[in-house]
């Protein structure tokens, strides 16, 4: 075995640069696998962070027949008495926080320019609205007191042209069906570096959003954050609520995000193939030439008795050095791609999707079981791709091989 591995790395060693871009072509391949593998993760993992964070929570309690979709303000369509229900909830040792969120559609104007938005009216207090407190970059964050104070997000301030202390008139409908209009001071403009949520939510005090509805001590849910996301699916089943209210989880909230991270799963798989078609073609080509350039030596070592099946071996340790001098590559190549891109992201900006929060910027992460899998499946791959030109070689005959150079 030893002599074959010296003979392999011989062979190679005679046309270094073929040898080197060979090992090239896999470590590229394998970079690309690892830094696409990284972002998608990142990605998914980022949008449902998010999703959970700033729109669904890990869970939601509401009225049966509430229909997110249309915003219902009814009120057999809400939640009675939530603070009560928010409180008890909150008093479980799993959960970080419960409050009460009341959704409205209206609309922002200001001079001859006007916006469709989605209003929420929050508790300034629960540290369920951190995220809005924290990303507030102008001005200040709302009090549970004010009455004509709202927090809008960037892009809806860089549409309607305003800034803090501006005035904003605000309509949206009311549980009787009518619309109310209010004049609003712009207390706080706030990023959460979502483009598509900052730029349809409008934030109001609670008590406001309640009062300006005509829906009193009503919510449309009870957003609940729990400590833990794989706490969900245990918590749920301790939630005691009305019988008239359902409880929904962050998967039940994202349904149409679930399915999308199922379709981009299967499809970057397929990327992965034509990455690995790629690179085992490269192999393959390099150990075909390699066994034409050395058809007479392969006769002479058929012919002083070397047999068919360690000629084989000598081909197949040649790709597996190939493999491994790949693989290095790509480790080195692709972790620190990684690694950068884990620390600066790459900007997309406006490529939200409806029903799913993806933030502006994309962040790579890399996982142990990903870079472990990619390695074995791209070092497997490149060994098996020279097993064509090693049973190629192992086959020929020796005076036809004697001959071919002659």
């Amino acid at each position: 075995m030893i002599q074959t591995l010296k003979m392999a790395f011989r062979d190679l060693g005679r046309n270094r640069r073929r040898s080197f871009f060979s090992s090239l072509a896999v470590g590229v391949g394998l970079a690309m696998l690892i830094l696409m593998s990284s972002v998608v993760t990142g990605e998914m993992g980022g949008a449902i962070e998010n999703a959970i964070k700033l729109q669904s929570g890990h869970i939601q309690i509401r009225a049966a027949t509430y229909d997110e979709n249309k915003s219902s303000l009814k009120w057999e369509d809400l939640v009675a008495n939530p603070d009560e229900i928010a409180n008890q909830i909150g008093a479980l040792s799993q959960v970080k926080s419960a409050t009460p969120r009341l959704y409205a559609s209206g609309f922002l104007s200001s001079g001859n320019q006007s916006a469709g938005a989605k209003i929420t009216g929050i508790d300034p207090l629960s540290p369920a609205n951190d995220p809005y407190r924290e990303g507030v970059i102008s001005g200040s964050y709302l009090n549970p007191d004010d009455r004509d104070a709202v927090l809008i997000g960037k892009p809806m301030a860089e549409k309607l042209k305003l800034k803090v202390g501006d005035n904003v008139a605000l309509s949206l409908n009311t549980a009787d069906g009518n619309v109310q209009e209010q004049i609003f001071i712009v207390k706080g403009i706030y990023t959460t570096n979502t483009y598509g949520f900052d730029g349809a939510t409008v934030f109001l005090p609670l008590i406001k959003a309640q009062a300006m509805t005509q829906t009193e001590n009503h919510a449309s849910a009870i957003f609940i954050l729990l400590k833990d996301t794989a706490m969900t699916d245990t918590v749920i089943p301790v939630l005691s609520v009305p019988a008239n209210l359902e409880v929904k989880s962050w998967k039940d909230l994202n349904a149409l995000f679930v399915e999308w991270e199922a379709m981009a799963q299967s499809y970057i798989v397929i990327f992965y193939m034509i990455i690995l078609a790629i690179t085992a073609s490269v192999i393959i080509n390099t150990l075909i030439m390699s066994v034409y350039e050395r058809t007479r030596e392969i006769g002479i070592l058929s012919a002083i008795g070397m047999r068919g099946g360690r000629i084989m071996m000598l081909f197949l340790a040649e790709s597996s050095m190939l493999a491994v001098g790949g693989v290095i590559l790509g480790l080195i190549i692709g972790v620190l791609g990684t690694l950068y891109f884990n620390v600066n992201g790459f900007y997309i900006g406006n490529m939200g999707l409806s029903g799913i929060v993806i933030t502006d910027t994309i962040y790579a992460k890399l996982t142990m079981d990903n870079l472990v899998n990619l390695t074995i499946m791209t070092f497997v791959v490149t060994l098996l791709s020279g097993l064509y030109p090693a049973v190629m070689a192992s086959r020929m005959q020796p005076v036809a091989a004697l001959r071919a150079e002659k």
